[in-house]
C-alpha cells in the first residue's frame, strides 16, 4: 500500500506517517508540504492508493487541490484530514470529489477506519454530516463515463469488484478506480447509496 500525506506542518505529517506505518509496517507513506508538490508526487507514482489532504495549505488551497487531483489522478481517492469540522466545508469537500473527511481532533482509530472504508470502495462520512443527512448531488449522473455507467450497472446487481472485473474484462484495481469514480460522480457515500441515487435520476 502506498499513501500520500499532504500537510504544510512537518510535525503533523510525521505523526500521521508514524500512525499509518505502525498500523501496517509494509505501508509506504510519501509526504508533501503543499498541493503543487503533492500533485508532482502523485504524477510520479502510478501505484498510489490514497491521498490524505489538508485543507489549509499555502498556495493552492485544499478545496482547489481536490479538483486538481481529480483531474490528474481520478483513480486515487482523497481523504480530507483537517482541523475544520465545519459541516459546510464537509459538504463542499464531498461535492468536489473527496471520499473521506476526518477532523484532526478525531482519534487515531477514526483515521484508520476511514482508510479501510475508502480502500474498500466506500466513503467515510463524519458523524457531524450524518446529523444533516447525506450530501448528494443528485443531478451529476450525466458526468459519468461509459465505463463508470457499466460499473454502476454491476453495482446495481450487487456484484463484488472481482465479479465486476470478470464481467467487464478489467483488473480489480481498475474496477476499484471506476467504483471510486461512480461514488465521486454521484456524491454517494456507499455503493448501495450510489445505486439508490442513480435510480432516482434514472441512470440505472
Amino acid at each position: 500500500m502506498k499513501l500520500l500525506v499532504i500537510d504544510d506542518q512537518a510535525m503533523v505529517r510525521q505523526g500521521i506517517v508514524a500512525l499509518l506505518t505502525q498500523a501496517d509496517p509494509s505501508t509506504v507513506v510519501l509526504e508533501a508540504g503543499d498541493s503543487a508538490q503533492g500533485l508532482a508526487i502523485a504524477d510520479d507514482h502510478a501505484d498510489l492508493d490514497v491521498i490524505f489532504l489538508d485543507l489549509a495549505l499555502p498556495g493552492m488551497g485544499g478545496m482547489a487541490a481536490i479538483v486538481e487531483f481529480g483531474r490528474h489522478r481520478p483513480d486515487v481517492p482523497i481523504i480530507v484530514l483537517t482541523g475544520s469540522d465545519d459541516p459546510q466545508k464537509v459538504r463542499q469537500a464531498f461535492e468536489l470529489g473527496a471520499l473521506g473527511y476526518v477532523p484532526k481532533s478525531a482519534g487515531a482509530q477514526t483515521l484508520l477506519v476511514a482508510l479501510r472504508l475508502v480502500l474498500s470502495g466506500e466513503a467515510f462520512v463524519p458523524a457531524l454530516m450524518l446529523r444533516d443527512g447525506p450530501t448528494v448531488a443528485r443531478g451529476r449522473a450525466g458526468r459519468l463515463t461509459a465505463r463508470q455507467v457499466e460499473t454502476l450497472d454491476c453495482l446495481r446487481l450487487g456484484l463484488s469488484n472481482k465479479e465486476i472485473g470478470r464481467r467487464l474484462g478489467l483488473s480489480e484495481k481498475t474496477v476499484k478506480a471506476h467504483v471510486t469514480g461512480v461514488l465521486r460522480g454521484l456524491g454517494a457515500s456507499t455503493r448501495s447509496e450510489a445505486v439508490r441515487l442513480a435510480r432516482q435520476v434514472g441512470a440505472v
